[in-house]
């Protein structure tokens, strides 16, 4: 059985509330429900966290014994050298995700300090970006 964690960085713990004209009116826990339900031969757990030293805690934790992360490291992603170097530093392949096109909005978002060093990149098509993250590991 694949072991995967899905990693949220700042403000989508108000998924289902903040922006849903960007971000949908789903909860990312009735989300992660549904998602587990379509693969129950994966074990996915899930750590948000809106403090970015938590992240790379958490990304240090998991990076030598899961055979996959999902990270939306949120605003994070463009601002992070940080997080970057993190998934640089351990062995677990990233796949990094964002909700929406963030090629579509203002121009800062455009640069990742994440893809660099992550597996691929999946953005764009909603919370459905997760689960095309959790198909690559599969």
């Amino acid at each position: 059985m694949k072991k995967l964690i899905i990693i949220n960085g700042p403000n989508l713990n108000l998924l289902g509330t903040r922006e849903p004209e960007i971000y949908g009116s789903l909860s990312f826990t009735e989300f992660l429900d549904e998602v587990k339900g379509k693969y129950p031969n994966v074990d996915i757990d899930y750590y948000q966290s809106n403090v970015e030293g938590e992240l790379i805690n958490k990304l240090q934790e998991v990076g030598f014994s899961y055979d996959g992360i999902i990270l939306n490291a949120a605003a994070y992603t463009h601002t992070s050298v940080a997080i970057g170097d993190a998934i640089n530093a351990i062995k677990t392949p990233v796949v990094e995700v964002h909700i929406s096109n963030t090629f579509s909005r203002e121009e800062f978002r455009h640069t990742s300090y994440i893809s660099p060093n992550a597996k691929g990149v999946i953005l764009g098509f909603g919370l459905q970006s997760y689960e095309l993250a959790i198909q690559s590991f599969i």
